[in-house]
């Protein structure tokens, strides 16, 4: 059982439509089933015509607000429409009556036993649900407390499912996403969008958030995405940013102005106090430590931030100033003649205790030798042959990086299992943070049933009441493999057994975060972390490598420069933005695909 809370300003027109034959004829019956009085006698009245009078009725329930009305009481209409779950046994007049007088008791709007509450009426017009109609204000002449009134509805639904043997449905913890509200499906139905901007725009910005190593890099990856940014700025300390908002180019109003979703209004967890809380504690760090890495990988790792700084910088000193800011240790060779002169550099990832690995710029690309560097900043643009070239990390670069990111996967998933019964608590950190494994696991592989995976787990990801959990070191082993796995930004159509193997243990990480969720007495978490298992198991169960002939040495699907070869620029030979952006409409968009046939409409609540 659901209750949506709504608020209106005319009494009378509500009671209209509760009473009318509805958008699709779908009202029947409409009658009083409980309320402030005895509800035969607040039953409207039939006209000879057949049709209602509810001026009566209309003018008991809005008397108490004459003596309030003023300022800040636009609406004083509170409306609840309560659903029960599909497959529910049908309620009699009397059940509905009596869930409807415990809403009102909960919410503090009616209690038992208090004659001066607000003035309430119950409608019920269809056989699994009713509406709540109440005017705010008490017939004492006070204004009723309605703070958390969704979660006084909330409580007093799964009272009722409780004491009337309803179907069980989860607690209102917040740890749920915003749904798209009705309108929203609606518009995504008529123009033919397989999936409400809303929902697009959450997994863009989860996604960016999982890659990102600070905010303006989420930022730049969010406009790489084609998402439209626009940031809000303090009234207090000028140029000091206190929010954000994202739209998408092709969604508008009618009068043409684009549609914005601040991060709370995605989900709980992605507003700009917390992401900026999840980055600073991590300020500095990089996708991996060098000591973590294989040797292919970290020089992979190293070839990346290397010729993305080497295409952001316009000079010598800019370039080692870039490789610091990204915490890669640097090196430089001077002179023999000249004490002064640089003639080289070698760099090394962090996290060494002792002997670090050094590699020169020559050992990664032949284009990053500091000579070449130099030549090109010289002619003013990037090095490498080509301008803009995009960086491709090699095949068995990848299979490195998979490699590494599927044992970090089942080292979380044994680490979650062993704490589920004995310390839940110090398990739910590796549980938020594999929602961020599998949103850039997804979009490296561009794999949809990996995309569905990663949005139905969110919700198990997702700590009760937006309360980030106690951070472990688990927890940040997971987000640093998110950020390395982001590198790849895009890796669509490996299907090599070292991506195969990572995807497997995500089916044995999301199980766990099950067991977890299970233990924790959270069935809606754990529903939604054995869906994400689902679909990871689906992918494996159809997934085949690709293999070559016997005798022949297999060769990547899709062929990319070698590591010698690679020419320095960003992830996507797009520059890497370095300050806040304010993306203007008109660029492309996350591509929303136009389905045959309408898209079934799904309600954010009850409604008639």
């Amino acid at each position: 059982m659901i209750g949506k809370v709504l608020r209106g300003d005319n009494v009378r027109r509500l009671l209209y439509y509760l009473y009318g034959p509805g958008r699709v004829n779908e009202h029947t019956d409409p009658h009083l089933i409980a309320g402030f009085s005895d509800p035969a006698d607040l039953e409207p009245e039939c006209r000879r015509d057949g049709s209602r009078d509810f001026r009566r009725l209309a003018g008991l329930l809005a008397q108490p607000l004459a003596a309030l009305a003023g300022p800040g009481y636009a609406n004083p209409v509170w409306h609840c429409a309560v659903r029960a779950a599909p497959g529910d046994r049908m309620l009699s007049d009397a059940e509905w009556a009596k869930v409807a007088a415990q809403i009102m008791d909960c919410t503090g709007l009616a209690p038992a036993g208090d004659d001066l509450g607000v003035r309430w009426v119950a409608v019920r017009h269809a056989a699994d649900h009713i509406h709540v109609v109440a005017t705010l204000a008490r017939q004492d002449g006070n204004r009723p407390r309605i703070w958390k009134d969704f979660y006084r509805v909330r409580e007093a639904c799964r009272q009722a499912e409780r004491d009337l043997g309803l179907r069980a449905t989860a607690p209102a913890d917040r740890t749920a996403a915003r749904r798209a509200s009705r309108a929203e499906t609606e518009q995504s139905a008529r123009r033919g969008w397989d999936e409400p901007p809303r929902v697009a725009l959450r997994r863009e910005v989860s996604t960016a958030a999982a890659g990102a190593r600070t905010e303006q890099d989420f930022y730049a990856r969010l406009e790489q995405a084609g998402v439209l940014v626009r940031l809000r700025r303090s009234s207090i300390e000028p140029g000091a940013v206190t929010g954000y908002a994202v739209g998408l180019p092709q969604h508008t109003s009618s009068g043409g102005g684009v549609i914005w979703y601040g991060g709370g209004k995605l989900a709980a967890d992605l507003t700009l106090p917390k992401l900026r809380a999840r980055w600073n504690a991590r300020s500095g760090a990089h996708p991996a430590s060098g000591t973590e890495l294989s040797q292919s990988a970290a020089r992979a790792v190293l070839r990346n931030l290397v010729t993305a700084a080497a295409g952001q910088a316009a000079d010598e000193a800019g370039f080692f100033a870039r490789l610091r800011e990204q915490g890669v240790r640097v090196r430089l060779r001077f002179s023999d003649t000249d004490a002064g002169q640089v003639t080289g550099y070698s760099v090394a990832l962090p996290g060494h205790h002792g002997a670090a690995v050094w590699y020169g710029g020559g050992r990664l690309a032949a284009g990053l030798t500091l000579p070449r560097l130099r030549d090109c900043w010289d002619r003013e643009r990037r090095p490498g042959p080509e301008r803009g070239a995009a960086f491709r990390f090699t095949a068995p670069e990848r299979d490195a990086i998979y490699r590494h990111a599927s044992g970090q996967a089942a080292a979380a998933a044994e680490h979650i299992r062993r704490c589920a019964n004995s310390d839940p608590a110090g398990a739910a950190d590796a549980a938020w943070a594999a929602a961020d494994t599998l949103h850039v696991v997804a979009r490296a592989l561009r794999n949809p049933a990996l995309r569905c995976a990663a949005d139905a787990y969110d919700r198990a990801a997702r700590a009760p009441h937006g309360v980030p959990p106690h951070r472990t070191r688990h927890g940040d082993q997971l987000r640093a493999t998110a950020r390395l796995v982001a590198l790849l930004r895009d890796a669509a159509g490996d299907r090599t057994l070292a991506s195969l193997a990572l995807i497997a243990n995500l089916v044995a990480l999301t199980a766990a975060a099950a067991e977890l969720r299970e233990a924790q007495r959270h069935a809606a978490q754990a529903a939604a972390a054995r869906a994400a298992a689902a679909h990871l198991h689906a992918t494996v169960k159809h997934a085949r490598p690709a293999e070559a002939p016997l005798g022949q040495s297999r060769a990547p699907r899709r062929s990319g420069p070698s590591a010698a070869d690679s020419p320095p620029g960003d992830l996507l030979g797009r520059p890497v933005l370095t300050a806040p952006v304010s993306v203007q409409p008109g660029r492309a968009g996350p591509q929303m695909v136009p389905r045959h046939g309408p898209l079934p409409a799904r309600p954010a609540g009850p409604a008639a």
